[in-house]
């Protein structure tokens, strides 16, 4: 099929348990792909393979899938909500044409759900929402509606509007065609009837059609002045067209609704992607870097008459060797063929080409621009990587991926299990790259950094399952950072003298410190020749290594300007190792000078709780040093919001659970780097120079 306008590349996303499993697996049931339908609670779902997924009943990685709607071919992803894995939701959005937004019913608009949508934002993927779960206890859908613009500062477009709710929803009133969409309780998606709407909600689904295509009329001008002057409705056709073009420019949402679980409404969520989802040649093509990251112009066209341009945006591995998940964005791949490589320089060979489903997988001969396939076989390939036309090279934008924010040292139980580990560890990082694995040069302990406890602990688990490697886990360890408070100026001079030719550097120097965010800066402000220019990179390397161990207990340093002012040089014994080493030993002497401190990662805390136990809560974030930011009051609980050190949450969920008999749940992620209170700064620097 070579058609690209009846291409879909879509994912699902959404806040932890809000259906999105549940509503891929009724996409696959109703488009054919599977017969028997799998439930998430039973650890049954289709998209959730890994033993971890499901005993947990969360989803860990996204997973791939092809099926077939109305003669239109949809590449879907199921991404993970839980805020640990949203390096998968990052990276899945990144690939993708389109998305479904689910939102639970009476959730509504969670903080994961805002951190999705934010990435979806950057992205600037279009979407459209579904809200699911009206079947339960306090769902209300024009609360969600209302939570989708207030939070999200999103525009909802409500093209389906709930018959009943909780216990009494029955069905969706379709507004375009003003149809009520009626389905039994047998469990069978396909065992629904359609009928006229209910007396009772007439007035109302007039209301919203009226609001519909008043928002929508304005893409179609000869339309909009049909309805103005003579009052004559468009076609639904007409109408379809305007919701598509608006949703495609993100001026809008369609917003559709129905219950996942009881199969009640997911029909017109296809109808909805297929009508007003992007294809992938509507979509902005991806822009082109050169080898040094600027942008060179040129873009990415789908098409598969252009020279090859492919994303490898995520590696899995498994039974048949590692399987690497590409985004082909322009050209065509054939078995066999040569692709290059523009992050490592190499040609890889094109091995095998499967399209997936879940954990199966169909041979292909050849893929094509807009095509999601794995190839299998690839050597040198890692998540972000670019493969290319060799005769015609190019890179498409990279993936950013944010630092990890906790790191636990881990040493295998059985001391031959040390090789076996250092494999899988390997394997493990070119899977998830906010996944990061060090050697700590002092003690040789192995150190795995993360995202949260959760993310560790489940690659503890994959060690363990995957790759029969049992693992002992140390304490947590928060990823502190340092940070100057003053400007100083300073000077040092270099000398050393040796049979033969000697080494001289001397430079004058300020350093100070940076924007909140801007890293490590340097710049050169010598005139007149005293440090010659070739010596300038030098002098920046000096300080730039140093950066990696800061003052004060040995933390990497954050956000610093060093500027070179003069200097002076030896035509005979300066060199570009000299001012190097001039420029260690200056950030030796210096830094303490700058008045370091400590800084600490805060964290963004949800934590949802029942009415009975807010003051318990509150009281206990504040004892863990917390910002109370704020809370809501929704039909299930009460959402606090606050930002808390990570160093005082280790532990949290246990507590959590035992204030609230076990019904409260909270998630967190990264939120900036702040300073440290002193009491807390000199516990840190003392165990930290104890330990060295």
């Amino acid at each position: 099929m070579t058609d690209l306008s009846k291409y879909r590349n879509i994912g699902i996303f959404a806040h932890v348990d809000a259906g999105k499993t549940t509503t891929t697996e009724r996409i696959l049931k109703l488009t054919g792909k599977i017969h028997k339908l799998g439930e998430v609670h039973d650890g049954a779902a289709t998209t959730d393979f890994m033993e971890q997924e499901q005993e947990r009943g969360i989803t860990i990685q996204s997973a791939a899938t092809t099926t077939f709607w109305k003669d239109h071919r949809l590449n879907i992803i199921d991404t993970p909500g839980h805020v640990d894995f949203t390096i998968e939701v990052y990276r899945s959005l990144k690939v993708l044409d389109g998305g479904v937004g689910v939102f639970c019913g009476s959730g509504g608009v969670e903080p994961q759900s805002e951190t999705n949508w934010r990435y979806a934002n950057d992205s600037e993927v279009a979407r459209i929402i579904f809200v699911n779960k009206l079947d339960r206890v306090g769902a209300d859908f024009y609360r969600v509606l209302t939570q989708i613009e207030d939070i999200l500062a999103a525009q909802p477009l409500v093209m389906t509007l709930p018959i009943g709710v909780e216990d009494d929803f029955k069905g969706v009133v379709e507004l375009l065609t003003r149809t009520a969409w009626i389905w039994d309780d047998s469990g069978d998606p396909q065992n629904y009837h359609t009928e006229d709407i209910p007396a009772d909600m007439a007035d109302k689904v007039e209301e919203w059609r009226e609001k519909l295509i008043e928002t929508v009329i304005e893409y179609d001008e000869e339309a909009m002045m049909k309805y103005l002057e003579e009052e004559e409705e468009p076609s639904i056709e007409v109408l379809k067209k305007c919701v598509h073009q608006g949703t495609v420019n993100l001026d809008f949402f369609p917003t559709f609704c129905g219950s996942a679980f009881k199969n009640k409404g997911i029909q017109l969520v296809l109808d909805g992607i297929v009508d007003y989802l992007p294809d992938p040649t509507e979509v902005k093509p991806q822009p082109e870097i050169d080898l040094e990251g600027n942008k060179t112009g040129e873009f990415a066209l789908v098409s598969a008459d252009k020279p090859l341009r492919a994303l490898a945006f995520k590696i899995m591995d498994d039974r048949f060797g590692a399987l690497t998940f590409t985004r082909i964005y322009s050209g065509k791949i054939k078995k066999g063929d040569s692709a290059l490589n523009t992050f490592t320089k190499r040609t890889e060979r094109i091995g095998r080409i499967v399209e997936m489903h879940a954990d199966e997988r169909i041979e292909l001969d050849s893929a094509q621009a807009g095509d999601i396939v794995a190839l299998i076989g690839m050597k040198h390939t890692r998540t972000g990587h670019t493969l290319c036309d060799p005769n015609q090279p190019a890179t498409l934008e990279p993936m950013v991926f944010p630092a990890p924010v906790i790191s636990v040292a881990i040493h295998p139980k059985d001391k031959g299990a040390s090789e076996k580990m250092g494999v899988a560890l390997t394997k493990m990082i070119q899977e998830d790259p906010s996944f990061r694995v060090e050697t700590d040069n002092e003690s040789g302990e192995t150190i795995i950094k993360g995202m949260g406890e959760l993310h560790l602990d489940i690659k503890v688990d994959i060690l363990k399952r995957t790759h029969n490697v049992d693992v002992d886990m140390g304490a947590p360890q928060v990823a502190y950072r340092e940070s100057l408070t003053r400007r100083i100026e300073d000077t040092y001079v270099h000398k050393k003298q040796t049979g033969g030719a000697g080494q001289f550097a001397k430079i004058d120097y300020i350093i100070e410190p940076a924007e909140s965010g801007s890293g490590f800066e340097f710049e050169s402000a010598v005139t007149g020749g005293n440090v010659p220019r070739e010596f300038w990179p030098a002098v920046k390397k000096g300080f730039q290594v140093c950066m990696e161990k800061g003052p004060l207990a040995g933390y990497p340093l954050l956000d610093v300007k060093i500027t070179l002012v003069d200097g002076a040089h030896h035509a005979v014994d300066s060199s570009a190792i000299a001012f190097e080493l001039a420029a260690k030993a200056a950030y030796r002497q210096s830094m303490p000078k700058a008045a370091p401190k400590l800084m600490e990662p805060i964290m963004k805390v949800d934590v949802f709780t029942p009415e009975l136990h807010v003051g318990d809560i509150i009281g206990d974030l504040n004892r863990r040093r917390g910002m109370i930011q704020g809370q809501d009051t929704t039909a299930m609980g009460i959402r606090i919001k606050a930002t808390t050190p990570l160093a005082e949450m280790f532990g949290y969920i246990g507590d959590l659970r035992t204030m609230t008999s076990g019904r409260g749940q909270f998630t967190m992620e990264f939120s900036h780097y702040d300073s440290c209170p002193n009491g807390v700064a000199e516990d840190v620097i003392r165990k930290a120079k104890a330990a060295a």
